[in-house]
């Protein structure tokens, strides 16, 4: 199913996943909406899964936390209202095949039930060297996530998306580092510090289009694509 901003909706049927099936009583009823005129220029979009209200104000209490033991860092923290989990980057895409993720979204979502993982544990990339991006981990102990993942690449492929080669780490990114200074220290205190385990849902994929200026980064919804029920 597709919520679309500005395009129309499009479904295909592709091979049956190993993630839970649901009936059709739970499907959620499609309301259309106008096309909107399509241009060439570039958007910079991801798909990604949306992280509930309240984990994000836990996760606001850590970065607080952080922040005020190491006042000197050179760290780019992530607002709340912007963390959410990738699943696919996309970089810079044409408007006029936009359309073809949103399809490949609805496709990868089709008939599949919601879920639920859990977040939990602190780290830092890269393992050596002067670390760049503090995160929390994505426990996935049923790889219901990772399946999403791969069906996602899929069909974003059988659009002309190249599938990512690089191996599929769920993580929540918390700060980038931009300065050496420091950086060391700031890492093993987030490391250190706990971050108490919580479970959420995958209600919804999103596409998102990232924007850049000055005051960060803007993030815009583009399409909803959401699960048929909540287990």
């Amino acid at each position: 199913m597709i919520h679309s901003f500005g395009w129309n909706r499009a479904f295909h049927r592709f091979s049956p996943s190993p993630l839970p099936p649901v009936s059709p009583s739970h499907r959620h009823p499609v309301s259309p909406s106008p096309p909107l005129p399509l241009s060439t220029s570039a958007w910079r979009i991801f798909c990604a899964i949306e992280i509930p209200k309240d984990i994000r104000s836990q996760l606001q209490d850590h970065i607080r936390r952080l922040q005020q033991a190491v006042p000197q860092n050179e760290a780019s923290w992530s607002r709340p209202e912007d963390i959410h989990l990738t699943l696919k980057f996309f970089g810079n895409v044409e408007q006029d095949k936009i359309p073809k993720v949103s399809q490949a979204m609805a496709r990868a979502v089709e008939g599949l039930a919601a879920f639920r993982f859990r977040l939990a544990g602190t780290g830092a990339f890269p393992k050596h060297g002067s670390p760049r991006v503090l995160w929390i981990g994505v426990e996935d102990s049923h790889e219901r996530l990772a399946a999403l993942q791969q069906r996602l690449e899929e069909q974003c492929e059988k659009e002309g998306f190249p599938k990512e080669t690089r191996p599929f780490h769920p993580h929540l990114t918390i700060a980038r580092l931009r300065k050496p200074q420091g950086a060391r220290e700031l890492a093993n205190l987030h490391q250190s510090t706990a971050f108490e385990g919580v479970e959420t849902s995958v209600l919804e994929l999103l596409l998102f289009r990232s924007e850049s200026s000055s005051a960060g980064s803007k993030y815009t919804v583009i399409s909803r694509h959401p699960f048929s029920n909540v287990p």
